[in-house]
């Protein structure tokens, strides 16, 4: 044995034996043949799309020889960015999906977090069926729970209008008032389960001798979910909070399902009907500049809000 392990050290050091340990070519072969399964879908639906949208928010449209005249597509520079910038329909969207967002993910993760710190409580029974039903709305389509719910804002249709009205309260879920709220609903129905079950894994890791230390103590349930849980799990509830934001300023499937039935809701509702809404006029350079300016403003929400609240929990 000792005559094989000098044998097996000399080669290993020998120059050839480095060559093949440390960059030979058949382990630089496997790492390849590993690394193309997620680098060219990367590539090909993630990189040149965005490439491509950063190219075209930069043309124009010029014509020669007046208004019917030959078009042709030009380099603009910042041309389509200051027209987007300058729509006051852009920036009307903007503010309403910032309403919406200030009010609908604090309600929805407050609710996940309750549900969660419910589901990890040892006076519950039958937490796997709780666990279910609380998720089971994610598994369904968002395009789906729009119309399922639609149905149920409907005064023609709803079996709840028909309730509410009965006893006089007269509901209009789909008023000029209420279905930026309508719509809010549906997104938190559909992913508060989701959330719930990020927070509920990261509470599955907490030791439970932690709790058994604070209970000798004398802390309370409430004491224990609200002082002890809940910091730890705070990079759980941080991570929800910015998929929410991003999600939020990609809003389109919830109201462009109620725009159907209500004339409440416009084609430029949303930035991402209006990206959607200009993109059917043609106009694709004005439609690539408006994603892209979507995109910055999530890119610095979402970051600057991680940033931020890292540094105050400690992370």
């Amino acid at each position: 044995m000792t005559d094989i392990a000098t044998r097996a050290t000399r080669r290993v050091a020998s120059p050839g034996g480095r060559r093949r340990l440390n960059g030979g070519g058949p382990r630089a072969g496997t790492i390849f043949a590993f690394v193309i399964p997620f680098f060219l879908p990367f590539v090909l639906f993630y990189l040149v799309p965005v490439g491509y949208a950063l190219w075209q928010s930069v043309r124009v449209v010029r014509r020669t020889g007046g208004q019917y005249g030959t078009s042709y597509t030009t380099f603009g520079g910042f041309e389509q960015y200051t027209k987007v910038f300058q729509n006051d329909e852009f920036w009307s969207s903007v503010g309403r999906i910032g309403l919406f967002g200030i009010v609908q993910v604090p309600v929805m993760l407050f609710v996940a977090l309750v549900i969660a710190l419910l589901l990890d409580t040892p006076l519950l029974r039958l937490k796997s069926v709780f666990r279910i039903t609380a998720f089971m709305p994610y598994a369904v389509p968002g395009v789906i729970a729009a119309i399922m719910w639609s149905y149920l804002y409907s005064p023609q249709l709803s079996p709840v209008v028909d309730l509410l009205n009965g006893i006089g309260l007269k509901p209009d879920f789909l008023g000029p008032g209420a279905v930026l709220w309508s719509a809010a609903n549906i997104s938190t129905w559909l992913w508060t389960g989701y959330n719930m079950l990020i927070m509920f894994s990261a509470l599955q890791s907490i030791p439970q001798e932690l709790y058994e230390a604070a209970k000798l103590d004398g802390a309370s349930n409430w004491t224990i979910a609200w002082q002890i849980k809940v910091p730890i799990i705070a990079p759980s509830i941080i991570l929800t909070t910015v998929f929410s934001i991003i999600g939020t300023l990609q809003l389109y499937a919830e109201p462009a399902v109620l725009r159907q039935i209500s004339s409440n809701i416009s084609s430029t509702f949303t930035p991402n009907m209006l990206a959607y809404a200009v993109a059917s006029g043609n106009n694709y350079q004005q439609a690539a500049a408006i994603s892209v300016v979507i995109a910055v403003i999530t890119f610095v929400l979402s970051f600057g809000f991680m940033r931020l609240t890292s540094k105050r929990a400690g992370l």
